[in-house]
């Protein structure tokens, strides 16, 4: 038998107690023992709910415990969960954890220290909830350079996208309701300024390319700029609004980025809606690659830490090797990244001065949208994107994947 610890019961780590609970005897089958939860770590009380039999407040109880041979972290956030992580990892007892926070801040020096003591560190629901792409990028990848990992990283904004595409509704009105729902956090800035994919494409490019990228470091865009009229005209180009992270290898260079992006509805990712995530992976050998499923949910994520648990049971005695160097990946410059750039400008721009500034561009027009002009320009870098609409009295821009 093997025993596990869960630290945190709120929403995954009682996702994680009832995944062992309710698929015990195929869990156990998989990892070729059985997996029970021996304790569970939380500040607080849970009058009426089985776990208060082993919950415990002192994590020193689950340190000291040489029957707990695997820690799941389901805390979130740096503190104390770094702490726990690393003591648990020192002490030899193996780690899964949901945390793409700890993750993207310390994969590396963890992934060390898990080698260090012959114990492994796992985290597939760091990134993408249930879909597999940890484990895919780790092992199943391997025998490609992966050339592009570009994806729908965050739930919570292509629902609000989603829902303002199909519904024709604003932002504000859109998140409120993703918030009663649920899907949104009271405070929503991690998922709608593009911080949580952000973190998630530094992990997922520090895997694919084994060197750690500072999310930092990654250029971060959000959607609250984008309006009712921007999905208009994305609709009238065929295509939708995204918001993603995307990682490419592009001239000896990797390039990182965040933001939205309109995408055409033939385009992999064109057709992912609501609150559903999808990854693309491009591999110079196998070509493209997708992944797709729920991002979130108690479940789905839990379903991928009990993943991870049980590769843990199966290599009790063997660190799985994950190749992430600490040392730190300069990224390529982002006024070097190239792209179309659909462009809104005021009607008092003429058409002249636009030629003037881009060449010719390929003009959009929208149902319903007067006193402005709109068009999509040729493939240039960003650098001369800013350069070039210094001339132009702009409404917005928006990068395209056409």
């Amino acid at each position: 038998m093997i025993q596990i610890a869960v630290l945190g019961y709120g929403t995954v780590g009682s996702g994680v107690v009832e995944v062992i609970a309710k698929n015990h005897d195929s869990i156990a089958k998989r990892a070729g023992k059985e997996i029970s939860v021996k304790y569970v770590l939380d500040l607080r009380e849970f009058p009426g709910d089985p776990v208060q039999d082993i919950l415990v407040h002192d994590y020193d109880i689950i340190l000291k415990d040489p029957e707990v041979k695997i820690v799941v972290e389901v805390m979130g956030g740096i503190n104390p969960a770094y702490t726990f992580v690393k003591n648990a990892l020192e002490e030899g007892k193996h780690v899964a954890t949901s945390n793409k926070e700890l993750v993207a801040a310390h994969g590396a020096e963890l992934l060390a220290i898990a080698k260090e003591h012959n114990v492994n560190f796992l985290f597939e629901a760091s990134v993408g909830g249930g879909i597999p792409i940890i484990r895919p990028l780790n092992q199943s990848l391997t025998a490609d350079e992966v050339t592009e990992i570009t994806g729908i990283l965050n739930g919570t904004t292509n629902y609000i996208l989603s829902k303002m595409t199909d519904e024709g509704s604003d932002f504000d009105s859109v998140l409120k309701q993703a918030q009663e729902l649920g899907y949104a956090e009271r405070n929503p800035e991690a998922d709608v300024e593009g911080y949580d994919a952000c973190r998630k494409i530094a992990i997922l490019t520090s895997l694919a390319y084994g060197q750690q990228v500072d999310y930092q470091d990654i250029y971060t865009e959000g959607i609250t700029k984008i309006t009712e009229t921007d999905i208009r005209y994305a609709k009238a180009m065929d295509g939708a609004i995204k918001l993603l992270g995307t990682s490419k290898s592009i001239g000896g260079k990797v390039y990182c980025m965040v933001a939205p992006f309109i995408i055409g509805r033939d385009h992999p990712l064109g057709s992912i809606n609501g609150v559903f995530n999808g990854i693309f992976v491009n591999g110079n050998m196998v070509g493209d690659t997708m992944f797709y499923g729920r991002g979130a949910g108690k479940l789905p994520t839990a379903s991928a830490v009990v993943a991870d648990v049980v590769d843990a049971a199966k290599h009790e005695d063997t660190n799985i090797m994950t190749i992430w160097d600490p040392n730190k990946m300069i990224l390529g410059d982002k006024d070097e990244f190239t792209c179309k750039f659909f462009v809104r400008v005021k009607d008092a721009t003429s058409k002249e001065q636009i030629k003037t500034a881009f060449g010719d561009v390929q003009y959009i027009t929208a149902e319903g949208v007067q006193g402005e002009y709109a068009f999509l320009t040729d493939k240039i870098s960003e650098k001369e994107f800013e350069e070039k609409i210094q001339s132009l009295d702009m409404i917005c821009r928006i990068r395209t994947a056409f």
